[in-house]
């Protein structure tokens, strides 16, 4: 029988759901994992706001394997945004937003609270999650990130494949965006 939830976040050696969660969360809102999005118009004012949809996968090896899926729509910038991940009967399972100077994830009935986007992940995901680069990545820019190799050969298709090696354990983070 497993420890109730609060106590399953703090065993060594494993990644907890709620981890799996935010790096899904904060990879398919900063990567792309097997899902769907769409790439923001050419048309769109300056300063507007892009929206992606679609669905991510991250799976997290090591030794216990960790898997996540969900629906996604991330709105924004690196700067400003939100990104909603839901079941696919369409039930909220996270909602994060951020802006200068906070940011907030909420699941379910708690909320984290830090003082940046970088913070928060941090605190929640335990690893630093490149979420200007995931921007970059869905509109088709291949921006270095240390530890992480992208494959944007797909993005005319509407999917992203990103994976991380370093820091350990090593993850993959899949995005299909929907047309």
């Amino acid at each position: 029988m497993l420890p109730p939830a609060s106590q399953r976040a703090h065993l060594p050696g494993r990644i907890a759901p709620a981890r799996v969660g935010v790096w899904a969360l904060c990879l398919g809102l900063l990567l792309a994992f097997a899902g769907c999005a769409q790439p923001p118009r050419a048309s769109a004012p300056a300063g507007a706001s892009s929206v992606w949809t679609g669905r991510l996968a991250l799976q997290v090896q090591g030794d216990e394997a960790q898997s996540f899926s969900a629906l996604f729509e991330l709105r924004g910038s690196p700067a400003q945004g939100e990104l909603v991940l839901s079941s696919p009967l369409g039930s909220t399972l996270a909602v994060l937003r951020w802006q200068p100077g906070e940011a907030a994830l909420q699941t379910g009935q708690q909320t984290r609270q830090a003082a940046s986007l970088d913070a928060l992940l941090q605190d929640a995901a335990g690893s630093r999650i490149p979420v200007a680069a995931l921007f970059d990545w869905l509109q088709g820019i291949n921006t270095p990130v240390a530890g992480w190799q992208v494959d944007l050969s797909s993005l005319p298709e509407g999917r992203v494949l990103a994976q991380r090696s370093d820091p350990p354990p090593p993850a993959t983070l899949r995005i299909a965006l929907t047309r």
